[in-house]
C-alpha cells in the first residue's frame, strides 16, 4: 500500500467500480420502478454514514492507512450524493426539459435550476468538511472532494456548452430531462481551460508527492494526482471519438426503451 504504483491502480479500479456500481443500481432502479429510486438511496445510507465516520476519524490521523481512509471516506459520501442526483431526489426544482428557444442567460438559469439543490448539496458538504479539516493533520479527504467538486463542475460547464461527444444513454429516468440542457458542439472555450487546468493540477500533485516529506503526504499526493489525470481522461472523452462508454455498459442490464426527452441540443 505504500507504492506508488499501487496508489495509482487503486485509484483507477476505484473510478472504474464506483461509477459502475452506480450507474448499475440506477439502471436497475429504472426497471423496477415505484419507489425503487428512493429506495436506492435510503439503502445507501450506510455508505454516506460510513464515509462521515470515516472523514472524522481520519482528520488526526497522519498516516498512510489515515490516507487512504480520507481518500476513501470521501469518495464514500461523494458518492451516495451523486446516488442521489441519479435517483431524482437530489435534483433541483426545475423538472421540465429545455425548450428549443432558450438562450444564454435563459437557458442558464433553467440549467441550473435543473441541478440546484444537488450543487447546493455539495458546496455545503464540501464547506462543513473544509470546515472540520481547516486544522487537521490529514487534509485528504477534504482535497480529494475538493478536487471531484471542481473537476465535475468542470465538466457540467462543457457539457453546457458544448462538446461533440454526450452519452445520454447512462441518464435514468428521474434525470431524462436532463439531457435536453446538454448541447452538441465542435468545441467550446471552457475546454481548453479545463484541460490546460486539470494537466497543471495532475503536474503539480505530483510535484508535491516527489517532494513529500513523508510517506503518508506522499501516498496521498498520488493519490490525488491519479484521480485528477482520470478527471482529465473523463474530459477527453467528450471531444475524441473512443468508446468509453464499454468499460461500463457490459455490466449494465439493458436499457429501457429509449426517452424521447433524452435528446441534446445542437
Amino acid at each position: 500500500m505504500t507504492n506508488s504504483w499501487t496508489a495509482a491502480l487503486i485509484t483507477l479500479f476505484l473510478w472504474w467500480f464506483s461509477t459502475g456500481a452506480i450507474l448499475w443500481r440506477v439502471r436497475h432502479a429504472d426497471q423496477a420502478g415505484g419507489a425503487a429510486h428512493q429506495t436506492s438511496v435510503l439503502l445507501g445510507l450506510p455508505l454516506l454514514l460510513g464515509g462521515i465516520w470515516g472523514f472524522g476519524v481520519s482528520l488526526d490521523d497522519a498516516t498512510t492507512p489515515g490516507t487512504y481512509l480520507a481518500f476513501l471516506s470521501a469518495l464514500a459520501i461523494w458518492g451516495w450524493i451523486e446516488l442521489a442526483f441519479l435517483s431524482g431526489v437530489i435534483t433541483g426544482p426545475n423538472t421540465d426539459p429545455c425548450p428549443p428557444f432558450a438562450r444564454g442567460w435563459d437557458r442558464f438559469q433553467r440549467a441550473t435550476l435543473t441541478i440546484l439543490w444537488h450543487e447546493a448539496a455539495l458546496i455545503a458538504a464540501m464547506a462543513l468538511m473544509a470546515y472540520a479539516a481547516w486544522t487537521a493533520a490529514n487534509p485528504f479527504g477534504l482535497y480529494t472532494f475538493g478536487l471531484l467538486f471542481f473537476a465535475r463542475l468542470s465538466a457540467k460547464l462543457n457539457l453546457f456548452f458544448g462538446v461533440p461527444r454526450i452519452h445520454t444513454e447512462f441518464l435514468p429516468r428521474p434525470l431524462a430531462h436532463l439531457a435536453s440542457h446538454f448541447r452538441h458542439a465542435r468545441m467550446n472555450w471552457v475546454f481548453p481551460i479545463s484541460v490546460t487546468l486539470l494537466t497543471f493540477s495532475t503536474g503539480c500533485w505530483l510535484e508535491r508527492a516527489i517532494s513529500a516529506p513523508a510517506e503518508a503526504a506522499r501516498i496521498g499526493h498520488i493519490l490525488l494526482a491519479a484521480l485528477t489525470a482520470l478527471a482529465l481522461l473523463e474530459h477527453w472523452f467528450m471531444v475524441l471519438p473512443l468508446p468509453d462508454q464499454k468499460l461500463w455498459r457490459w455490466m449494465l442490464p439493458a436499457s429501457p426503451a429509449s426517452d424521447p426527452t433524452l435528446t441534446t441540443r445542437k
